[in-house]
């Protein structure tokens, strides 16, 4: 696949997944405002239902009062003749007369009235006449006294301060069970606020001032004049809460949505970087296929001048011959190495024979085997056998490759210009043992550091290749260090010219 392609198809899948996200946030966004419209509305509700029922608790408390007050004096002004409506028992008989024989001709209406007087005093026109006095009497006290407690309410009750119009225990009482029939069962804050924006009342304290929109008002008495008009603040702690909560499918999407993100990333990532692998595992082919081309080539030219029996009988020309078979065979055996090297990446574990080895007798084993290579170029290598405690479990044959291939890099990338001083030391950090390969070589730059160990990875020198290699020799020393666990890293000289290897290895406890 090219990598046009898959930079398309990132793009792509990029696309798509911002707008899913955006519809989703969208689609969330408009359920929380609903759901915050709806909440405030319910609260509204309420708060008016609780300032009417504070209007009929006045008007009810007026009327009480006002009847204390003006009762009396009203009865001694309008006194109702309640004389009159005892003195008599009215009784009365209406009959019908007509004639036999054309209905209705003539209707007379007789009464017999009974009293407790001398009969044919009262007649029921009079009884009639009287109790319509009395009720008439009676209408215009009580009417008198509606018309004071209106009085009282229309021009004197909002002159009251609103904290002696209102018990607001009652007020509080009132709210609780209008939030709660509601299906509001949440905690509140309350104020009430004076006409002249004091705060005259407030059930607890803020723990921090609540923002403006998350505050609903309304107005204690309506019917009050605009400029008196005192005022009732609520505030929930918890609604943000509440609506979020209201919203269940929200906690699952984030989720979701962190998922999805997290495995496209990571798909991406995944793909790029088997491409990568795949572009320098061609490349370590096509390096590898032209490698193999000049030992192979080498040796077939060799075994045909060797059927020359003019050339067998001069010993300097067959002693040539048979070194150049030696060493292009030698190459070639390195070449097969580096291949054998490579499938152990592919491997999850590699199959280690571990065994009880002395790590000191290692590696001087190793630096006396690898001193003629390093005398060769004029170098020379100090060994440093400071670990005290150095039995370890390993597989002694890999473990020799390692420690062969750092000497093998730090003479390969040594300074001309500068004799080659090679330092390998063992010591004892922490409970555990440490192999150091030191060197004065060329070095590695800080962000070359941690990708040395990448396989295939190469530090880039421009178009000076003047070191042959494929990029797995480091990776395969990082390979075996983890498969015997433990850890390597490599570290830039104080000097500025050189690296250190360090190698940690549980000991054997």
């Amino acid at each position: 696949m090219k990598k046009s392609t898959i930079w398309m198809l990132a793009i792509v899948m990029a696309f798509a997944f911002a707008g899913l996200l955006y519809l989703q946030v969208n689609y969330i966004s408009i359920i929380m405002k609903t759901s915050n419209e709806q909440f405030d509305a319910t609260v509204r509700h309420c708060l008016e239902e609780v300032s009417s029922a504070l209007e009929k608790d006045e008007a009810r408390k007026y009327m009480e009062e006002d009847i204390d007050t003006y009762g009396s004096s009203f009865m001694y002004k309008n006194p109702p003749d309640r004389q009159a409506i005892a003195q008599n028992i009215t009784h009365s008989e209406v009959y019908i007369q007509g004639g036999p024989d054309s209905g209705f001709e003539h209707i007379e209406i007789s009464t017999k009235t009974v009293t407790a007087n001398p009969p044919h005093k009262n007649t029921i026109i009079r009884a009639s006449e009287e109790q319509q006095k009395n009720l008439l009497k009676r209408y215009q006290y009580q009417a008198g006294l509606i018309d004071e407690v209106l009085y009282d309410l229309v021009y004197t009750a909002y002159l009251k301060p609103i904290n002696e119009r209102v018990d607001f225990r009652t007020l509080d009482s009132y709210l609780r069970a209008e939030l709660i029939n509601s299906g509001l069962d949440l905690p509140y804050i309350f104020a009430v606020v004076n006409k002249d924006g004091v705060t005259v009342y407030q059930n607890e304290s803020f723990e921090k001032p609540p923002r403006a929109a998350d505050v609903v008002t309304q107005v204690l008495y309506p019917n009050d004049p605009p400029s008196k008009w005192n005022y009732l603040k609520v505030y929930f702690p918890t609604k943000r809460d509440y609506i979020s909560g209201s919203v269940s499918f929200l906690v699952p999407s984030i989720v979701f949505s962190f998922i999805l993100l997290v495995t496209f990333i990571t798909t991406i990532y995944i793909i790029f970087r088997q491409k990568r692998l795949s572009e320098m595992k061609t490349d370590f082919v096509n390096n590898m296929t032209h490698e193999l081309k000049t030992p192979v080539s080498t040796i077939s030219l060799a075994a045909q001048m060797l059927r020359d029996t003019d050339l067998t009988k001069q010993p300097e020309v067959f002693k040539h011959i048979s070194t150049v078979i030696n060493d292009e065979s030698r190459r070639l055996g390195f070449l097969v190495e580096k291949v054998l090297q490579m499938s152990l990446f592919e491997r999850q574990k590699t199959a280690l024979k571990l065994k009880e080895i002395d790590a000191n007798d290692l590696l001087a084993s190793v630096v006396s085997t690898f001193t003629l290579k390093v005398e060769k170029y004029g170098g020379t290598i100090d060994l440093d056998l400071g670990a005290l405690d150095s039995t370890i479990y390993a597989d002694q044959m890999h473990l020799t490759n390692v420690l062969f291939n750092l000497l093998d890099n730090a003479v390969k990338y040594r300074r001309k210009e500068v004799p080659l001083r090679l330092m390998a030391r063992t010591r004892n950090e922490n409970g555990k043992l440490q192999f150091l390969i030191e060197d004065n070589g060329i070095g590695i730059k800080k962000e070359h550091l941690k990708k040395i160990f990448v396989r295939f990875y190469r530090v880039p020198t421009g178009n000076v290749h003047d070191v042959k290699g494929f990029g797995l020799g480091l990776a395969y020393v990082h390979k075996i260090v983890e498969d015997h666990g433990g850890t390597i890293r490599a570290e830039q000289q104080e000097s500025k010219s050189g690296t250190k290897f360090i190698i940690t290895l549980p000991l054997i406890k």
